[in-house]
């Protein structure tokens, strides 16, 4: 088999969306187990949906998942921090529409919209050769075609009049005249095309269900298919791997390498992304940009481990959910991915972002979370003391564990950085008489003024409770820890006691016993 080549062709339509990501990264995948080459193409060629600033933003989302291509398209500022394969005999150019970029490799352009001489040139080729034709349908009649058909429950297809009813000789003068028209790929009737997809199998398809397709725009611009094609074969593209929505082009393309003569490269189409209740993810039911994610405090290790599993798993037997990227590297493998839609489920992320959290170090943690600190008010309007880095680091100690999200530090236990009100019942265990209750307080407060500065540590702090609290610890330890948070539900007393200090917990202790 010849080198492996595989590549992520988006269009600049908006955000990166996990979609996108999922079939970057299995191209990715793929072609790192199999040394193989990865790229960047953008397919720029849909003027209607063209976002500005879209293509920067995908290529700035590709470096930050870490899935780094080897040519294609590049940022020039960054250029010389990717980790590509470029070499001395690596053509870099600088790209004509957008300034900001340049392209690097062999096989360029790497944009669509600059490879507009080379898909006229094809589709001519095309016409030539009598497999494809000029139409100069105008756009009322192709309507009203469309209408009938429907009207007579057929499906909607070009009736190829302008192949059976306009004349060589009136096509030179159409052209001649300039007017408008469109390239049709001319489908050959009653034939089976049969192709092996590696996720779905052997899959048949007769050509009466396929549409004459349009090949060149009015425009002068390609479509998708012709531009699609021409892009692939040129760039020596070996394996197609792309989402489920353009399985039922693929019959399409297979027509037009046939038409070329062309070898055709192998399909394989990723399931679709599916909400919990099974229906197609979209725009609609909320967030699939990857940088919504990225803004809500998820970790790109988790990101990049939860989208992997969304439709591919090591096989059976395998119970293995956390994966580094070597490790999918080492495993992936594209006859594992599922046929079946594979389901986004948020509360496994959550899980996932979870696990990864708990794997950072304190140092790790407070850098990561620190922007979104920022972002709350009960912090901005905390004491200077309370957005100290030791005192943060000591809550991220506390919250860690149970923390599955960044942008949800602080939001449990702001009990940390602000005051806070006793309500009298709940500082009480059980059925606890008033005087119970001070005295419990009172013994709490007790220890914790004997413990030195010093000696202020979750280890010694629990140690000594636990010793004074004996085989009574929920009378002794639920109402000091209602009198240090204000909470029904919080982290230990031990804990508690440790991030605010002896000065602050005595404090707290002793207005607790004011309320009483």
């Amino acid at each position: 088999m010849s080198k492996v080549r595989v590549r992520f062709a988006p269009s600049p339509t908006g955000y990166l969306h996990i979609g996108g990501l999922r079939s970057a990264l299995y191209n990715y995948l793929f072609a790192k187990k199999n040394n193989g080459e990865f790229l960047l193409r953008i397919e720029d060629t849909d003027k209607n949906r063209f976002v500005e600033n879209a293509v920067e933003n995908m290529i700035k989302m590709l470096g930050w998942s870490g899935l780094h291509y080897d040519e294609g398209v590049f940022v020039n500022s960054k250029l010389q921090s990717t980790n590509s394969k470029q070499n001395s005999n690596s053509k870099i150019i600088k790209s004509q529409n957008y300034p900001e970029l340049v392209e690097v490799g062999n096989y360029g352009p790497y944009i669509q919209s600059e490879r507009l001489e080379i898909y006229k040139k094809y589709a001519e080729q095309l016409v030539k050769e009598g497999k494809a034709y000029y139409c100069f349908c105008e756009p009322e009649r192709l309507t009203k075609m469309r209408e009938d058909q429907m009207a007579n429950k057929q499906a909607p297809m070009y009736d190829q009049y302008c192949l059976i009813n306009v004349k060589e000789e009136k096509v030179n003068e159409n052209l001649k005249n300039n007017c408008p028209y469109t390239i049709r790929l001319k489908v050959p009737k009653d034939e089976i095309i049969e192709f092996e997809d590696v996720v779905r199998g052997k899959i048949q398809i007769n050509t009466g269900t396929v549409d004459d397709q349009i090949l060149l725009k009015s425009d002068g611009y390609p479509t998708y298919h012709l531009a699609n094609v021409v892009d692939d074969h040129l760039m020596e593209i070996t394996h197609v791997i792309r989402g489920e929505e353009w399985l039922p082009s693929t019959p399409k393309h297979i027509l037009l390498y046939r038409a070329f003569g062309w070898d055709i490269p192998q399909f394989a189409h990723l399931p679709l992304l599916l909400s919990v209740d099974k229906k197609k993810l979209s725009k609609r039911m909320g967030d699939v940009a990857v940088e919504d994610y990225i803004q809500k405090g998820y970790l790109k290790e988790a990101i990049i481990n939860f989208v992997a599993l969304l439709g591919w798993n090591p096989g059976e037997g395998e119970t293995q959910e956390i994966f580094s990227m070597d490790e999918l590297i080492e495993k992936f493998d594209l006859k594992k991915v599922h046929k079946a839609g594979a389901v986004f489920d948020l509360k496994k992320l959550d899980w996932l972002n979870g696990q990864y959290i708990k794997k950072l170090s304190i140092d790790e943690l407070y850098e990561l979370s620190l922007n979104f600190w920022k972002q709350k008010d009960f912090y901005n309007y905390a004491p200077e003391e309370k957005k100290s880095e030791e005192y943060l680091k000591k809550v991220l100690t506390v919250e860690q564990e149970r923390l599955e999200n960044l942008s949800a530090v602080g939001e449990s236990n702001k009990f940390f950085f602000q005051d806070i009100e006793y309500d009298k019942e709940l500082l009480k265990w059980k059925n606890m008489s008033d005087e119970e209750l001070k005295s419990s307080l009172e013994k709490s407060k007790s220890v914790l003024e004997n413990i030195s500065d010093l000696d202020w540590d979750k280890k010694n702090i629990e140690k000594l409770l636990l010793e004074t609290a004996g085989d009574k610890k929920g009378e002794l330890l639920w109402p000091l820890r209602s009198a240090l948070t204000g909470e029904q539900k919080s982290p230990s007393p031990f804990e508690v006691a440790w991030v605010l200090g002896k000065q602050e917990s005595l404090e707290r202790i002793e207005k607790a016993i004011e309320k009483i």
